[in-house]
């Protein structure tokens, strides 16, 4: 089902897509930004089918739903940005009570959202899951205790989706037997998912050498001062070039592309890689932390050039996962269980996909998709479309 929703107030376009439902439900985060298209949402939506699935485990309390995204074409900083999220919410009010359950993405964070969703009139947004849950009351207590975990300063919710990015990494350095220490890694976006990334491969050993926002590029071959960078980040994830050390290059926006690193993490925005700034690319693996950063064709060039792309379907799926198995009541509010359980999962999913390539001669993209295609008759058969 797709929906195009046009603002009586501005004129500015949201949308909906539910990709397909499993008991009558949903999954997928609402995203802000301008040029937001229906077939971007589309796509995002696909891939939400794919998250859900690909974390199916069968002794599990979670169990999948379907995929579906939200977005709203609007600058988020943009003065008339609330009152447009408001009016969106208020007119796909009867789909999140009912059957879409949406949260933070690209351009929001979670308690715009949950403050947008009380004045539109909703009790929560996810609230179309509550039905499905043994006890509702101690599920939603429990993720509301998960949301005041604090790490080091740092809400958990803030952090669960860069560590799983940060393993998947990690994963694939392990696999192909290259150590941690000197391993170099350039990272766009310092936002939530990437600076939570960048934070937790810094602490595994790896050197950050470059990152990006939309200010332009910084970078040190001798690796930057994350922690300082980050804490000088604004609400939109700028860094205050102030906090720069002396040996920190300030270089052109793409530059972050073509580092001189084995990792690169795109954590900003889609579409970032294409057929031509693929050339500049010199990386062995390219972690998609972001959603849908690098365009299909540009894919295949690249995995011509021996580069390969862990796709974002797997590699940044660990928030999503972390809400519902905590909500679910497959882990605690606690953040220890919460990073081992993505730990787990994570580097289960990868060491799976990477195998199934190397054996079907694949990209681990096609690799993942083969493995959903494997569960999702299990999970349509076993629990059905609706409730």
């Amino acid at each position: 089902m797709s929906i195009t929703w046009t603002d009586h107030v501005t004129g500015r376009r949201g949308y909906l897509v539910i990709d397909r439902l499993v008991r009558g439900v949903s999954s997928g985060g609402l995203r802000m930004r301008a040029g937001c298209t229906l077939e971007e949402v589309t796509g995002l939506a696909r891939g939400m089918t794919m998250k859900e699935a690909l974390h199916y485990d069968p002794q599990a309390r979670y169990i999948p739903l379907g995929g579906a995204k939200g977005g709203i074409d609007c600058d988020p900083q943009d003065p008339e940005a609330y009152g447009v999220l408001v009016r969106y919410l208020r007119a796909m009010r009867p789909h999140i009570e009912n059957f879409w359950t949406t949260g933070e993405d690209l351009g929001l964070s979670q308690d715009i959202v949950d403050r947008a969703a009380a004045e539109a009139g909703l009790v929560s947004s996810i609230q179309a899951v509550y039905p499905l849950l043994d006890d509702e009351g101690a599920a939603r207590q429990r993720l509301a205790d998960a949301f005041a975990v604090d790490v080091d300063g740092i809400g958990l919710d803030e952090l669960a989706g860069g560590y799983g990015v940060a393993e998947a990494a990690l994963a694939a350095l392990d696999r192909a037997g290259v150590p941690y220490a000197g391993s170099r890694v350039s990272v766009q976006g310092l936002g939530t998912m990437g600076g939570a990334t960048a934070r937790f491969l810094a602490q595994a050993g790896l050197r950050i050498i470059a990152v990006a926002d939309v200010k332009g590029t910084i970078a040190n071959p001798d690796g930057l001062d994350i922690e300082a960078l980050l804490a000088a980040r604004d609400a939109f994830g700028v860094v205050d070039r102030s906090a720069l050390r002396p040996g920190d290059a300030e270089l052109p926006g793409e530059a972050w592309l073509e580092a001189d690193a084995e990792v690169l993490v795109p954590a900003a925005v889609s579409y970032c890689v294409n057929t031509v700034n693929q050339r500049r690319i010199t990386a062995r693996w390219i972690v998609e932390a972001a959603n849908m950063p690098v365009l299909p064709e540009a894919e295949e060039l690249l995995a011509a050039r021996g580069v390969t792309v862990l796709p974002d379907v797997v590699v940044n799926s660990g928030t999503n996962a972390w809400w519902w198995w905590t909500l679910f009541g497959d882990i605690d509010p606690d953040a220890d269980e919460a990073f081992t359980h993505i730990r787990r999962s994570m580097r289960s999913l990868i060491g799976q996909m990477l195998a199934r390539a190397e054996a079907d001669g694949s990209t681990p993209r096609a690799a993942a998709h083969a493995i959903v295609a494997d569960r999702l008759p299990e999970i349509t058969d076993r629990f059905g479309w609706h409730r």
